[in-house]
């Protein structure tokens, strides 16, 4: 369905996105700006648990919930990594391998899915983990500074990120890995 609860929660998750950007456009001192942005991305990040709940929980799932849900994941993880590119949180590296990654595999699903073998793409733990730890790094490095007085935000947002960096990279050979044997199916 194109509008129901959990849909409606995965497009407003869409329409924050250019909040948690337009954030640093704003006339404020640059801890606010950070506060702000991490409030909205962890917010925003939440409704992504929210809306797969809903759909469960009201049996309103739907292909197109399906289709929209990762689509909305990868535009907030990648405005949100330009952001951190930006402000020189993240290296271009890291920004380059996780979008890169995100564009290569949206890609090899679609094909999969015109030759009629999207189940060798389906969903895996890993990518699951590797969406986790990224939305768990990226508030971290928006935040930028120390948390409870204690926690040295940029520090353990770093860690994470690479972290990601290696979840994003053994995801995309696993879904290689599982193409691999229909492509070559296909090109016989």
């Amino acid at each position: 369905m194109f509008f129901n609860l959990p849909t409606l929660f995965t497009w407003a998750r869409i329409v924050a996105i250019p909040l948690i950007v337009g954030v640093f456009y704003l006339d404020l001192s640059p801890a606010h700006q950070n506060l702000f942005a991490t409030v909205l991305f962890v917010v925003v990040a939440l409704t992504d648990w929210l809306d797969g709940y809903l759909a469960r929980k009201l049996n309103q799932t739907s292909s197109f919930g399906a289709f929209l849900d990762p689509v909305a994941d990868k535009i907030l993880v990648c405005a949100s990594l330009l952001v951190l590119l930006e402000l020189g949180r993240v290296n271009a590296l890291v920004a380059l391998v996780i979008i890169g990654r995100e564009i290569t595999i949206s890609a090899l699903r679609e094909w999969m899915a015109q030759i009629g073998a999207s189940r060798s793409v389906a969903v895996h733990m890993v990518g699951k983990l590797k969406t986790t730890v990224q939305m768990v790094a990226i508030p971290f490095l928006l935040f930028d500074g120390q948390l409870f007085g204690v926690i040295q935000t940029r520090l353990w947002g770093s860690w994470l990120i690479i972290a990601a960096v290696i979840l994003t990279i053994w995801s995309m050979v696993y879904y290689l890995q599982k193409a691999i044997p229909e492509i070559k199916a296909r090109a016989k």
